[in-house]
């Protein structure tokens, strides 16, 4: 079967990443963390993430249950850079939920419709109902990033999504539906792990995009795009909360940490939900 961008992750790998980022690929153990920045060496162990994910999916099922008989509207936004692990925590957090009221929002790009509307209308249709949960995977926010990095808008319509950003999710939040922004983050090792490990195995062959292909030589054209983005919408009423994803393990568990922490749902235990990790959760400032 030909793979999709044949040979494009590992051309690059070969040709173009730097010869530190390869290294430490060719000599980490599956378990060993590549960035020495992040705060632990190796991943969390497999049973005590076991163990620790299913009591706090039971906790989700507590906090659907009090959304639907509270009525209150919650809206959860997964971003972050190309596989940095938004679908995976997304599954970990929706698995054990009433699919009729816990959706997952994932749009394709526009259609010529929607280019001629006003640009968060296509997201207002979404928004969460009495009851529900929505998931958001990617959001509004290509824009600030995505769209920039690859030249899909003009600086002005940036400049004008940037102008309106803050009032828009303030009037969500005023209008009572409680906003998540989750930003995954991820190194740029471990990103190139991953692609390659989808390069290779059928089964996630699909993962790939050309944007993902494309966007291996940009890493410093995402990093100016994600820093002037948290500079401009890191608010204080829809604040960014940062998820260090190099451990996927450790980020669902924080991430849904993070979630259950904020809400205060009916009949939560807090001895299973605590506070998220400190090295691995915080603002803006945790990535620079």
């Amino acid at each position: 079967m030909q793979k999709p961008f044949d040979g494009a992750i590992s051309a690059f790998y070969e040709n173009e990443a730097p010869d530190s980022i390869r290294k430490s690929i060719q000599t980490a153990s599956k378990k060993e963390i590549l960035d020495k920045s992040f705060p632990y060496d190796k991943q969390m162990d497999k049973d005590e993430y076991e163990d620790t994910i299913e009591d706090l999916q039971v906790e989700l099922v507590k906090l659907q249950s009090w959304a639907q008989e509270s009525g209150a509207r919650i809206a959860i936004i997964f971003e972050g850079r190309d596989a940095a692990g938004k679908g995976g925590t997304i599954k970990r957090f929706r698995e054990n939920l009433n699919p009729r009221s816990a959706r997952v929002v994932a749009l394709s790009k526009p259609s010529e419709t929607e280019r001629g509307q006003w640009y968060f209308q296509r997201y207002i249709q979404h928004m969460p109902s009495a009851g529900e949960i929505v998931f958001f995977d990617r959001s509004w926010y290509n824009r600030g990033v995505v769209e920039k990095v690859f030249g899909f808008c003009t600086d002005e319509q940036r400049k004008h999504f940037f102008a309106q950003v803050n009032e828009f999710e303030d009037m969500l939040v005023d209008d009572g539906i409680i906003l998540i922004k989750l930003w995954l983050n991820v190194g740029r090792g471990e990103q190139l792990r991953r692609f390659l490990s989808r390069e290779s195995d059928r089964l996630k062959q699909w993962k790939l995009s050309g944007i993902d292909v494309k966007g291996l030589a940009k890493w410093d054209e995402y990093t100016t795009a994600i820093q002037e983005n948290f500079k401009k919408t890191h608010s204080k009423h829809a604040p960014w909360v940062i998820v260090r994803t190099d451990d996927k393990k450790r980020a669902r568990i924080n991430a849904i940490r993070t979630v259950l922490a904020q809400i205060p749902y009916a009949q939560k235990n807090e001895k299973v939900v605590s506070k998220p990790d400190p090295k691995i959760v915080g603002g803006p400032e945790i990535i620079g």
